[in-house]
């Protein structure tokens, strides 16, 4: 401020009253205080007089007197005061063309938006000043190219968070592995990745779902008190301007605010205008997705099945990628055994123990036996275990086999899906460009 309110803390407190309850009152029903201003003029301070001016412009009286002091003592903070105090009170279209440029000041995407352009941007996108306020925020926005200064990816992802890392489409919902194929895969993300970005602008451009979804107005014509109103921020940044308001919180960057304006859950007034601000990124998004989506899938495939590659081919598997999967999974599956020397030399103990018998007793005899039966339950196990890997060689070949023709049905069917696909994506890309074009006023 240009002056010391310490010298005159009577006046600056009766002015200060009668600020806040004329807040308190605007905010209510958007009436000034019944009682007249009754507080002195401060010399240099901007405040009284722009209060007077307030008042004035509210009761139908000429405000130009104390407009024209209060301006001279501080221009920008008696326009931003008077802007927002007429938005808040539902009566945006009172205020002087001029006032709103003196008021925003200039923005820089090299420094933070500040609170009082930031709540002049809410203002205007929620109408407070008819379609002139949300056009000027607009060219201030336009002027600065803000797209050009962060990835496109940045936006594609403030719009349509939480993408899939994989799309598996119909055709492959037997072989989700072939959806993960870069070659499959990029048609499928591209055109999965633009219906959801249509879904998302039309969402925003919906005049019905900003009907329902939007924020309160600016107006507050059932009466609740100023004081539940701190969370709104024009509110809140005259109530900091008028000197109620704690410190302020911490500023954003441009591209910060439009972001997230962007996000699901954003103010759909605000989310119009950042789409605005995002139609250059976004058309060219669109046709580099269409033209993903329109990606004729490949007629030759190698894909895995069963942790081995196999070559597909239109008419059927290529046999020899086939047969060498088959050898790899006889190799794997046959297990080595060595020969059975425990068992032969227990049948050679046993009949030496029967040759033995003979002249010896009957239980030499026994044991020549028991060995013998040993042996044989051993090479009986043996063959057991050799059968068991041939049955589940067989079933693995077999299996392969199935895969392999089952993937080259798959492809296909993928094959068939890719017109279908391109189709739908042609008409996203349009759909989209043309909710683009419908401009924030759809909002």
């Amino acid at each position: 401020m240009s002056t010391d309110l310490t010298a005159s803390p009577p006046a600056a407190t009766e002015v200060h009253r009668y600020a806040e309850a004329l807040l308190a009152h605007l905010a209510a029903n958007g009436t000034a205080p019944p009682a007249a201003p009754g507080f002195r003029d401060i010399p240099g301070y901007w405040l009284p007089p722009a209060v007077e001016a307030l008042a004035a412009i509210l009761s139908g009286a000429d405000p130009l007197e104390p407009l024209s002091r209060a301006a001279g003592r501080d221009q920008q903070r008696t326009a931003l005061f008077l802007c927002l105090a007429l938005a808040v009170s539902g009566q945006g279209s009172r205020i002087h063309a001029s006032w709103l440029g003196t008021a925003f000041g200039e923005l820089s995407l090299d420094r933070p938006v500040t609170h009082g352009q930031r709540s002049l941007w809410l203002a205007a996108a929620r109408g407070a000043y008819g379609p002139a306020g949300k056009i000027f925020v607009l060219r201030k926005l336009d002027a600065l190219a803000v797209p050009d200064h962060a990835p496109p990816d940045q936006w594609i992802q403030a719009l349509v968070p939480g993408e899939p890392s994989v799309v598996v489409p119909p055709s492959l919902a037997d072989f989700p592995e072939m959806a993960e194929i870069p070659e499959l895969a990029r048609p499928s993300m591209a055109a999965d990745r633009l219906a959801r970005l249509r879904g998302r602008c039309a969402e925003i451009t919906s005049a019905r779902q900003a009907e329902h979804r939007s924020s309160p107005p600016l107006d507050n014509p059932s009466g609740t008190p100023a004081a539940t109103w701190a969370d709104n921020e024009p509110l809140a940044v005259l109530r900091s301007l008028i000197g109620l308001g704690g410190p302020a919180g911490p500023m954003a960057s441009l591209s910060t605010y439009l972001l997230d304006d962007l996000r699901p859950g954003a103010d759909p007034h605000l989310a119009a205008i950042a789409l605005h601000v995002a139609a250059p990124i976004l058309r060219g998004v669109a046709e580099e997705l269409e033209a993903d989506s329109r990606q004729e899938p490949p007629d030759t495939l190698t894909v895995p099945l069963l942790g081995h590659r196999i070559h597909l081919r239109p008419e059927g598997p290529d046999q020899s990628s086939l047969a060498a999967a088959e050898n790899a999974i006889v190799t794997e599956g046959a297990v080595p055994r060595p020969r059975p020397w425990a068992a032969m030399a227990l049948i050679v103990v046993g009949v030496a123990c029967l040759a033995g018998a003979v002249a010896a007793t009957s239980l030499l005899a026994a044991a020549g036996v028991a060995m013998i039966g040993l042996a044989g339950w051993q090479l009986w196990q043996r063959r057991k275990l050799i059968e068991a890997d041939a049955r589940f060689v067989a079933a693995q070949v077999s299996e392969l086999k199935e895969l392999a023709d089952g993937a080259v049905w798959a492809l296909h069917a993928y094959g068939r899906e890719a017109d279908v696909r391109a189709t739908q994506a042609a008409d996203d890309a349009a759909e989209l460009t043309r909710l683009i074009r419908r401009g924030p006023r759809a909002a």
